[in-house]
């Protein structure tokens, strides 16, 4: 397929395939006249740019909010025990960069948080997703994050049973299940490839590069809690905003697992 889209008398080669990362330097090395782009990987070439996202900063706020709304039990969906969850897909750097972040940001906020963690090792079995997330409600949690894709259809429709809630990921999930998807994590994959293909026509293509998105690019985040904002404080929406600026700032350095490895905090399931 790359080498069909390197014959076709395209320019600019878009790539959003992450394990093609291994691939994509070879073939770009036969077409040097075309530019290409991989997301979510790194590999070298000098016609290649890299694209990767800071996944864990998104995560963080995530994070840092489920540990201050579980200890909100003026709200009916969250319970006495200050216990949170998080669901990958699969053991690996790519998604256990969300979960990490995750965790820090539970437990900068609140050392005290437990936060349980489990892998559903699919990305489109809802069913195991409604599993793994009843357990962890059952365990004490009332807030579980899905970085597991379409299993993630799952944990939403656990989280409205329980009368708990739910954290989305990469896109707007929170109208899924209204007012039980406590917020969704953001990816702007569009902003990246739009500014990609503008620095492309302005002659200013990051051949050779890898160009990073995160907070500061507006390109992970929280949504606008268009269903839930009434039922979290004002105090914890200002903290966000803080934490927020503050990882924008250096302040605060989220972990990467990519770049730094497993942290000691981080124990798998």
């Amino acid at each position: 397929m790359l080498r069909r889209a390197g014959q076709s008398g395209v320019n600019l080669i878009v790539d959003l395939e992450f394990s093609h990362n291994e691939i994509i330097g070879k073939v770009a090395s036969d077409f040097p006249d075309n530019s290409w782009v991989i997301f979510n990987a790194e590999t070298e070439g000098d016609n290649v740019a890299s694209v990767l996202f800071q996944e864990q900063e998104g995560s963080y706020l995530a994070g840092a909010l489920a540990a201050m709304q579980t200890t909100n039990t003026a709200d009916p969906r969250i319970n006495a025990d200050k216990v949170i969850g998080v669901i990958g897909g699969t053991s690996g750097i790519g998604i256990d960069k969300f979960i990490v972040g995750f965790i820090q940001g539970a437990k900068d906020v609140d050392p005290e948080v437990k936060v349980l963690t489990a892998y559903s090792n699919d990305f489109a079995d809802p069913a195991k997703g409604q599993q793994l997330a009843q357990s962890m409600f059952e365990r004490g949690a009332d807030i579980v994050y899905s970085v597991a894709g379409g299993t993630g259809a799952g944990v939403i429709q656990a989280a409205e049973e329980a009368n708990h809630y739910a954290i989305g990921v990469d896109d707007n999930q929170d109208d899924a299940a209204p007012g039980t998807v406590l917020t969704s994590v953001l990816k702007r994959t569009d902003l990246a490839v739009e500014s990609i293909v503008g620095d492309y026509a302005a002659g200013r293509f990051p051949a050779g590069e890898t160009v990073t998105f995160g907070l500061k690019e507006d390109a992970v985040g929280l949504t606008d809690f268009e269903f839930t904002k009434d039922a979290i404080s004002p105090e914890t929406l200002a903290r966000l905003d803080e934490l927020k600026q503050q990882i924008i700032d250096g302040k605060i350095k989220v972990w990467n697992v990519v770049t730094d490895g497993y942290p000691n905090f981080y124990q798998g399931n």
